[in-house]
């Protein structure tokens, strides 16, 4: 993962230290009046508390066993709120408990209701388990001002979420913004329903997500980077980000999502060491629009399992996918650009291995490798307009009709492909 400057390698190396230096006693909830009941709202204890730590910088906020009832938190610089075990958060039912704010949604900033625990520009920002963090049921849904997600830093850098769990219906789980070296690592999510995404990317680079268990109603994982005119001004990219040694299961859609809101860039993202238990539609989705503009380049993954994925293991759609802009980017420019797929080292039990055809001829993909294949699909392979394929050691078994369908693609290994 790259990092600049030694201050974010130290934070990678050293984990929630990192966030804060615990040289003191923690602060407890408790000792600010937090009641841990599960009715009594605790929001304003827990908000003095992470104050307080804010306002010392070398202490961490400490939530001791019990059922907390609360609205949203602020985070601010050098705080680390620790769940311990038992410790269990519970999202209040009440609109008015989640302040309205600037948030961006499906690509554009929009007037929409703060996370349950959010930060904004703060730097060294830290949750860490073995407790859990559910939102309230009753507030999920696509409806406007939108809905709260759980945990929302805007504009941060060294962002660090270890060990604990997640409960949510219906709305996003974890969503970075704008943020800097980022490490969600150990988490356990989970959520239900139809926009119920674990860990959505937005604009962020140096990010690390590693040995997370995530089983979701819509996406596990979605990078995104903005939609329209507004991402692809702003031109803040979505990159060099690692995914590795997790285990996705999705009930509505993909495992991993890369867009559809992709007008400020993806780059530099890396897939390795991952089990697929189940995926309503694709394993890997990478997707775009025209009027996006902008780019998706350097997709890499490795060493994957695919248990059971109905639709298929890999779809590629750079022409119609997401919801269009009214202010698209115009013409030719607004035709996003790919490069560098790569994909090996994979073993799948999946309906279609690889549709990757709804890509323009103007603007082919440069640039897609598919090497050491093994397992079972009902359809293979359909490619159109690519340049610089490469297909190598493919041997799946069940598929039926033509291996492999193509229209304007050139490279290596497809005549020899069977």
């Amino acid at each position: 993962m790259k990092l600049p400057g030694r201050a974010a390698i130290l934070f990678v190396l050293l984990g929630p230290i990192g966030c804060a230096v615990i040289s003191r006693s923690p602060l407890s909830v408790r000792g600010f009046g937090a009641a841990g009941d599960g009715r009594t709202k605790d929001t304003a204890a827990f908000q003095k508390a992470l104050d307080a730590c804010a306002a010392e910088s070398g202490r961490e906020v400490r939530v001791p066993a019990g059922d907390y009832l609360i609205g949203s938190l602020e985070l601010k610089s050098h705080t680390t709120l620790r769940l311990e075990k038992g410790a269990h958060l519970l999202g209040s039912p009440d609109l008015e408990d989640y302040p309205v704010i600037k948030v961006r949604w499906e690509g554009k900033w929009i007037e929409g209701h703060r996370g349950l625990i959010y930060a904004a520009n703060a730097s060294h920002v830290g949750i860490v388990g073995p407790g859990k963090i559910s939102g309230n049921p009753a507030l999920g849904g696509r409806q406007l001002p939108r809905r709260p997600v759980l945990l929302e830093p805007i504009n941060c850098t060294n962002v660090w979420l270890e060990g604990f769990s997640t409960e949510h219906r219906s709305m996003w789980s974890v969503h970075p913004t704008y943020c800097e070296n980022v490490v969600a690592k150990n988490l356990t999510i989970r959520s239900t329903g139809g926009n119920g995404d674990g860990i959505d990317v937005d604009s962020c680079k140096h990010v690390r997500i590693e040995s997370c268990d995530i089983d979701t109603g819509d996406d596990c994982i979605a990078l995104k980077s903005g939609r329209g005119m507004e991402g692809y001004r702003a031109a803040r990219p979505t990159e060099d980000v690692l995914i590795s040694n997790c285990t996705l299961g999705d009930s509505i859609f993909a495992c991993i999502g890369i867009g559809s809101e992709t007008s400020g860039g993806i780059r530099g993202v890396r897939i390795e060491h991952c089990r697929f238990t189940h995926a309503r539609s694709f394993a890997i989705y990478i997707k775009s629009n025209t009027g996006r503009g902008a780019f998706i380049q350097d997709i890499s993954a490795r060493d994957l399992e695919v248990a059971t994925a109905p639709n298929g293991f890999l779809r590629v759609n750079l022409l119609n996918s997401g919801i269009r802009d009214p202010e698209p980017v115009a013409g030719e420019e607004g035709i996003p650009s790919a490069k560098n797929f790569s994909f090996r080292d994979v073993k799948v039990n999946c309906g279609t291995l690889v549709e990757a055809t709804l890509i323009s001829p103007q603007k082919p993909l440069a640039g897609f490798s598919l090497v050491n294949v093994s397992g079972a699909c009902k359809k293979a392979i359909a490619l159109a307009n690519i340049t610089g394929a490469e297909l190598r050691d493919i041997h799946v078994t069940g598929y039926e009709g033509t291996f492999l369908a193509r229209t304007n693609v050139q490279g290596v290994g497809l005549d020899e492909a069977k």
